[in-house]
Order: structure tokens, then sequence, then C-alpha cells
């Protein structure tokens, strides 16, 4: 999808809008309608060639906010441009896409199949938390020795090797070691490789590339909290314990 909406956004970039054949712009139902949006959805599925998640008109220059294979797009109502980019609030400067990205892409944590991952407890385990890991993920051990910080914390890995042919190795090997966790702490966070043979039942670690697939995980490592949110990449620990934080009273 995303090479086609590259050369999609480039050609809008230096495009007028898009006339037809009497010279009128074509038309579409009321702008915010269910019309105009089904209409918007369908255009954009046919122009990109995978199922839109969702459509909603956006309160920034006409436009529509499209959610498609776990991303963000922009478009007017003629489909004339298609934007991939972040929307910054020019009042605010709060980064919209972000923010939308954040409601759209959460999750329910009570969902997540946790039998299919390495599971860690610290102290009194009563913070949770899961992620999505590449044994051969630069950023994934760096966020590895970061939360080795974490305290009073149960911590979900699904080994998710997207990365080379020796990740899935390494991540069947990691799964059928007699102890998971201490497998994965010393691979990630010493470098010691994985003794496991990695030829006992490892349908759990195929299960979970078919569970973030379905998840639109593009990337590791991709982290889930108990509100559902969903944050990508290696941030630092004080977000992290920012996000396992517990609520406050009302």
């Amino acid at each position: 999808m995303f090479k086609k909406l590259l050369v999609l956004a480039l050609a809008a970039s230096f495009s007028l809008p898009a006339l037809a054949a009497d010279g009128s712009q074509k038309k579409v139902g009321k702008p915010g309608t269910d019309d105009s949006i089904e209409q918007v959805k369908k255009a954009v599925e046919a122009k990109l060639g995978t199922k839109v998640t969702s459509v909603v008109k956006s309160p920034y220059l006409g436009l529509y906010e499209i959610y498609a294979d776990g991303q963000i797009v922009y478009a007017d109502e003629q489909i004339t441009v298609l934007i991939a980019g972040t929307l910054i609030d020019g009042k605010t400067m709060k980064n919209v896409t972000n923010e939308r990205m954040q409601k759209l892409s959460a999750i329910k944590f009570s969902e997540l199949p946790l039998e299919l991952a390495v599971k860690q407890v610290r102290g009194n385990g009563k913070r949770v938390m899961a992620s999505f890991e590449d044994p051969n993920c630069g950023y994934c051990k760096k966020l590895a020795k970061e939360m080795s910080k974490l305290d009073n914390v149960t911590i979900y890995t699904f080994l998710y090797p997207i990365l080379s042919p020796d990740s899935l190795e390494k991540s069947n090997q990691i799964w059928c070691s007699a102890d998971k966790a201490k497998a994965w702490n010393d691979w990630m966070q010493e470098g010691k490789a994985p003794s496991g043979k990695g030829d006992c039942d490892t349908s759990a670690v195929k299960k979970t590339v078919d569970l973030g697939r379905k998840l639109a995980i593009s990337g590791t490592p991709t982290m889930f909290f108990a509100d559902g949110e969903r944050i990508p990449g290696a941030v630092p620990l004080a977000q992290i314990e920012q996000k396992l934080a517990p609520a406050p009273k009302k």
C-alpha cells in the first residue's frame, strides 16, 4: 500500500484538481454526511487497493481523515490529493495525527492472547504491559536494558520475528528454553545466545506473527498498556513509568 500511496501523494503534490470530461469537478455528497464519507471511503479503497478501516471529516481545511493499514492519510472530497504526513494544529501546536493514532490503534488489553507471550513478573507484578519485539532489533535491545529497571510490573513479551530468518530461529530457541524469560533477557541485555534447540512446539511464535499482522504492527518494539494504548519505538523509561502509573481517582 505505502509504495502506491507515496506515488499518489507525490503526484498529488504537483497536480491541479482533477476535472470531469465536461470541465467540472466530480460531485460528491454533502461534506461530512454519511453519503460523502462512504464515497470517500470507496474512492480511496479503489486508489490504494486496500481496505479502509474508517473515514471521518476532520475540522481542518475540509480534509477527510482516512485510517487504513494502521496508518492515517488525509484527502479532500474529490480525492484530488492524498496527504501522508503529520497534521499539526496551528493554534495549539498539538500533533493531531499522533493523538488520533493513539485512539485508532488502541486495543482491548484483555483480549491479547497472553499465553503466547514470554511472561516476567517483577515485585508485586500489579502493573501490566505487553510488547512485540524481534530478537535482532537494536531498538528492542535498548528498550530491554531500560525495562530492566522496572519493578512491580508484569511484562508480556510477544516474540515477533519480522526482520530476518535468524530472528525466527532465535525466537524459536528462546521459546523452547527451559526458562524463557531468562533466555530472552540474557540475549537482549547481555548478548548471550539462547541455548534452546528450537525443536519444541513453536506454534506460539507463528500465532504471534499472525496476531501482529492483524494488529498492523509494522515495526518493533511496539508496546501496549492496560488502557489499550499503543506506543511504538524504544521510548524513555520515564514515559513507560508514566503509562504504568495508576489512573488518578475521580
